[in-house]
């Protein structure tokens, strides 16, 4: 117990070098938490926008379907099971959809589309569908009229208003004959080409009825509160409603997308290998010149008969209280920070806004608020501070006591 009296004591004893140290791990902790929040907050909002274009984070499908996307692998549409996926306790919204495609003519013009029959209201929740239309209006509640939404790449090759009719000609299920007119009454706009040039949306009903699909669905689309138990949650739905659904995640439908991402959270991780590197060192220089001041001090302590052991266990002490002190104040001061970021993320303009927007993803750079984020930074920067406290300790084992005296 005197020994940690001991230290704490000279600890405050030179208040000056004490504030320098614990201040080089206060913005260590300050730095490495913000860049972290950074970093995780970038990549959960592009996920957040990438899924949200499209596939949702998780789709339920007929066994087969995905390997041969054809209405004749769509399942029956089933309230129980529907009912078992919406009431999972990871799953915020549940959407059925029909999918296929149709050539799309007016006039003299035709365009292959891909026609996806989708619930007026539950759609939104997963993809936010309705904040897309660029021009006219989203469906109306449960609509089942024969009413269409263009993309506006689609519209503008067919040259195609609003308000006029497009004919839709296909095969529908089993081979039936699928042939159908629709008012145009809305436009919708994606960032991703792909999906811009050649989507056509139908309201459920009414795409089940152009595709002799009655009562038939080609997916479940499923929005999560959040990814974080991605597998976890996908596993456990696939075992909630049994082996003749197959349940697959984003990451699983769009392999390509996941790999960029992968590839990119390298790269974060040899910049954070850097940040560590120059952390590393800030923490180190500033141990150098505490031992450079107190030189003298230690070897007279030494001169005067004190153990070099229970001196080497003082200078441990000081240094954990040092860096539990900078840890804990750097965790408390990056809170509001993080905070200010995620409620104010950081928004870019111009040329690079404009080719974040062309994609449809928003120019802005949140930060997570992950409460993982700050115990993981806290605990790394905290191990680094404790494992350059054995310099000082090395130093002491090493002392020359007439060589530290001489001024």
């Amino acid at each position: 117990m005197w020994l940690l009296k001991l230290a704490w004591k000279n600890l405050w004893r030179n208040r000056s070098r004490t504030l320098v140290t614990q201040s080089a791990i206060f913005f260590a902790v300050l730095l490495s938490v913000t860049t972290s929040s950074l970093q995780d907050g970038v990549f959960d909002h592009f996920v957040r926008n990438m899924v949200s274009y499209y596939s949702g984070y998780i789709q339920v499908h007929q066994v087969g379907y995905w390997e041969q996307q054809i209405l004749d692998n769509a399942a029956v549409r089933n309230t129980a099971v529907e009912s078992v996926i919406a009431n999972h306790p990871d799953v915020n919204a549940l959407a059925s959809r029909i999918e296929s495609y149709a050539l799309a003519s007016v006039d003299e013009i035709t365009k292959g589309c891909v026609v996806i029959g989708v619930e007026p209201d539950a759609e939104p929740q997963i993809t936010q569908l309705d904040q897309r239309v660029a021009s006219g209006r989203y469906f109306e509640h449960n609509d089942q009229r024969p009413v269409a939404l263009l993309s506006e790449g689609l519209a503008k090759r067919l040259q195609l208003p609003v308000g006029d009719t497009v004919i839709l000609i296909s095969q529908g299920y089993h081979g039936a004959m699928a042939a159908g007119k629709y008012r145009v009454i809305g436009l919708v706009r994606f960032g991703s080409p792909e999906l811009n040039d050649q989507v056509l949306y139908l309201p459920l009903p009414v795409a089940q009825a152009f595709f002799s699909a009655e009562n038939l669905v080609t997916s479940y689309v499923l929005s999560l509160a959040t990814d974080k138990n991605l597998e976890r949650t996908a596993a456990s739905i696939h075992r909630s409603i049994g082996q003749e659904y197959e349940v697959m995640t984003w990451k699983e439908m769009m392999p390509e997308v996941d790999q960029h991402i992968q590839t990119d959270k390298g790269t974060m991780y040899i910049i954070s290998g850097i940040l560590y590197l120059l952390i590393g060192f800030g923490i180190f220089g500033t141990l150098l010149m505490l031992m450079a001041e107190r030189k003298y001090e230690l070897g007279m302590l030494v001169a005067i008969g004190m153990k070099k052991q229970k001196l080497m266990v003082v200078l441990l002490i000081e240094s954990v209280l040092n860096v539990v002190v900078g840890c804990v104040a750097g965790m408390l001061a990056s809170v509001p920070v993080v905070w200010y970021l995620h409620v104010h993320p950081i928004r870019f303009s111009g040329e690079l806004a404009e080719a974040y927007q062309r994609f449809g993803f928003e120019p802005v750079f949140p930060a997570s608020t992950d409460g993982w984020l700050f115990i993981v930074q806290g605990i790394v920067v905290l191990a680094m501070g404790f494992l350059l406290s054995l310099y000082p300790l090395l130093k002491v084992w090493r002392l020359d006591v007439v060589t530290a005296m001489r001024k």
